[in-house]
């Protein structure tokens, strides 16, 4: 599935920020769905995952209780809403679908289509 991810943009600590991802064909469904990032110097990590219709969802730690993953399958998109931001949040937010037999998955080896990602810049 090809994917496009967007919503990227320079705030302030405790602001918000919603990222969207959209897939361009009709498979979009049939894939779970996750969030990463990758911060200057850092290597990517996982943030967020949905399963196929939303039913389940992960999170990494320390975004728990702050960013929430919805989807909208029939809009072919996938959403991070992220709420009270910390300039640690900065870094580009890619989004990822997987099609393996997994139900749901935090890690990035399990998904094959990757999006071009997003900015995000918090500052202090």
């Amino acid at each position: 599935v090809q994917l496009q991810a967007y919503g990227g943009g320079l705030v302030q600590a405790g602001d918000s920020l919603r990222l969207s991802c959209a897939a361009f064909d009709h498979t979009f469904s049939t894939y779970y769905m996750g969030w990463f990032r990758q911060a200057p110097g850092k290597e990517r990590e996982f943030v967020a995952a949905t399963s196929r219709r939303g039913g389940r969802t992960v999170y990494v730690d320390f975004v728990e209780g702050r960013f929430t993953i919805s989807r909208d399958n029939a809009k072919n998109t996938v959403y991070l809403q992220m709420n009270s931001l910390k300039p640690e949040d900065t870094a580009v937010y890619y989004c990822a679908g997987g099609d393996t037999r997994a139900f749901i998955s935090r890690k990035s080896n399990e998904y094959n289509s990757w999006g071009q990602g997003t900015l995000v810049t918090v500052s202090s």
